[in-house]
């Protein structure tokens, strides 16, 4: 028996990796009776009708959105800012705007700054995605067993953030809660710390060592080939977060540093067996 659709028409600002997939993954539980997709790029939007992310496409922003029940910003930090200062004359009454931002307090304070009244907006960051970027690496069962965080206010609309967490949860996702405030303290540790050092990783080896590199340096430097221009935008935006869990970094490398100087093989030992046990407790999947 197929799903009652959620709404009559959605909007996708953005059809890379993120907006794709979500387009796929709305078109595959019959969740909008429309999907509308818009992109700068007339070869993202070719991709995506052809490979049914989207039903229309459209370049201009105000067409795309009109008369949208859900718009969904997925696009770099900076540009989902600049359109939530632009899109608001052309949202119609009682529709849900939301985001798949990284960062969440200076999107979330932007869209109540400028959003009118009768729009309702709740941030949205699902915790899914890849390295690879655009719109021929989107895929339907991207958010299948994975964790979106919505990030409402005491100014948000509760009907809409109802709403949303039903829509995350049809997707495959699991919901979860809390203050933009929050989800950028967490994030900044277990999402934009370890693309820093990863970038920054890479950046010190000697480029004549690479071909050398085996799986544990692929491994460890895979997400330093994420989006330059994404990545600093996230920085940026959360900038205060990212700097603390960079100087904790800090610590933590002189700590091992000055174990190594002094070979100090008992205590190097105690701090592997420490992070390894943390590691595995953590993240590794139960048997």
């Amino acid at each position: 028996m197929a799903e009652t659709p959620f709404f009559r028409k959605i909007t996708v600002v953005g059809v890379g990796l993120i907006g794709g997939s979500l387009g796929m993954a709305i078109k595959h539980h019959r969740m909008s009776h429309e999907v509308a997709g818009i992109s700068q790029r007339h070869t993202t939007l070719v991709y995506a009708l052809k490979n049914k992310a989207i039903d229309r496409a459209y370049h201009d922003i105000r067409k795309a959105v009109y008369n949208s029940d859900l718009i969904i910003l997925a696009t770099p930090v900076n540009t989902i800012i600049n359109l939530l200062k632009q899109i608001g004359p052309h949202l119609k009454r009682g529709s849900i705007v939301t985001d798949v931002g990284s960062t969440k307090l200076t999107i979330v304070d932007t869209a109540e700054k400028h959003l009118p009244p009768h729009v309702f907006f709740v941030g949205s960051h699902p915790l899914s995605g890849s390295e690879k970027q655009g719109a021929s690496f989107a895929n339907p069962n991207l958010f299948e067993k994975s964790l979106c965080l919505l990030t409402p206010t005491e100014r948000s609309n509760r009907m809409a953030v109802e709403k949303l967490r039903q829509f995350w949860a049809r997707l495959g996702a699991q919901v979860k809660l809390m203050t933009p405030g929050e989800h950028d303290r967490i994030l900044s540790f277990v999402s934009h710390l370890p693309h820093v050092v990863a970038f920054a990783l890479i950046g010190v080896i000697p480029h004549q060592y690479l071909e050398f590199a085996s799986t544990g340096l692929k491994d460890t430097t895979r997400i330093a080939s994420s989006a330059p221009q994404m990545w600093s935008d996230i920085c940026l935006a959360n900038s205060k977060n990212i700097i603390q869990a960079l100087d904790e970094t800090v610590k933590s490398l002189s700590l091992y540093r000055k174990l190594i100087i002094a070979r100090d093989e008992q205590n190097l030992m105690e701090n592997f067996k420490k992070a390894k046990a943390k590691r595995d407790g953590a993240l590794e999947p139960a048997e």
